[in-house]
């Protein structure tokens, strides 16, 4: 690894993600000019905007599937630019990404296609990947009945709930989600929305989400960016993007599902607690204690131990 790149980057970053003047181009077509965006360690940030508005290949640049023209991308500390396969590896591998369509892949039953990430980039025998795929599986809140359906078998709310409990496999730090409640009914987006929060605080990991879930705006997030005219509009929670008048960030307020959402928000309980930098580690400590005490009830000795030894235990063979 080189000098200029974090050795130990949980260490030596504020922001999980830090953008600064990102310009992106297709053609003739401008999608971000002079972007800047910063996402702290462990919050729930959202991404909103328009159609075109640049939303999707945001995420497709903070997760290495495309580069902009110019500008400067970091990564849980390490700058995108110049990045080694390696290194891409690694960065990788502290991330979970979860698909708009789930990504799942069909000839794989439900557990074959949660513990893939590990046989990939664990040392785990068979045993203990099956273990924690069951684990993740519970966490995700399906059935065990579940592992071993394809995908072509599961309702819209189950596919999701499977894509997110692969997305999970390695603990990541740094966890991506890509319109988590598109295309579910209401109880099934109700149910997700209660299943981030709770993963949140098991986990701590930084979230990051595209959206156009009011409800899931209002109820999860910290922090929303709206996004239009190639940039940054605004950031804040939601209660204070209510307050602005730029017409864009209006048309998120003012129509009858916005108000909607935003009175429910009031009458349900206090608002999300924007976490505070100071105490990142601690608090991710604490929630990875709880993690280990929820997976002893469930994981072989062998995993057990692994999982309490180990700061990260899933190292690329």
């Amino acid at each position: 690894m080189s000098a200029d790149q974090p050795t130990n980057p949980a260490q030596e970053y504020e922001y999980a993600i830090d953008m600064q003047q990102v310009c992106t181009r297709f053609g003739d077509k401008i999608v971000h000019q002079g972007l800047d965006l910063q996402i702290r360690r462990g919050e729930i940030f959202a991404i909103v905007g328009g159609s075109g508005s640049g939303k999707s290949t945001l995420l497709r640049e903070m997760i290495l599937l495309h580069k902009p023209d110019s500008g400067t991308v970091k990564v849980l500390g390490l700058d995108l630019a110049g990045v080694t396969d390696e290194q891409a590896s690694s960065l990788r591998q502290r991330c979970g990404v979860m698909f708009q369509k789930g990504g799942l892949f069909g000839t794989l039953t439900v557990a074959e296609n949660i513990g893939l990430p590990l046989r990939e980039h664990s040392e785990l025998d068979d045993k203990s990947i099956d273990d924690i795929a069951a684990l993740k599986l519970a966490l995700s809140g399906l059935k065990p009945e579940a592992a071993g359906l394809y995908p072509a078998e599961l309702s819209g709310g189950m596919l999701k709930r499977a894509a997110l409990a692969r997305a999970l496999a390695l603990d990541p730090e740094l966890l991506f989600l890509d319109e988590p409640t598109a295309g579910l009914d209401p109880a099934s987006a109700g149910g997700l929305d209660s299943l981030l929060r709770h993963l949140h605080e098991l986990y701590q990991p930084t979230i990051v989400m595209i959206t156009h879930d009011l409800d899931l705006l209002w109820q999860v997030t910290h922090r929303v960016a709206v996004l239009g005219e190639g940039k940054v509009l605004a950031v804040g929670s939601m209660q204070e993007l209510s307050q602005l008048q730029h017409p864009v960030i209006r048309d998120y307020f003012d129509g009858a599902r916005g108000r909607a959402a935003q009175q429910q928000a009031e009458i349900q309980t206090e608002p999300q607690t924007e976490p505070q930098a100071a105490h990142k580690d601690d608090v991710r400590n604490e929630g990875n204690q709880q993690r280990i005490q929820h997976e002893n009830k469930q994981l072989n000795q062998q995993e057990n131990k692994h999982q309490q030894t180990q700061e990260n235990p899933w190292k690329p063979k």
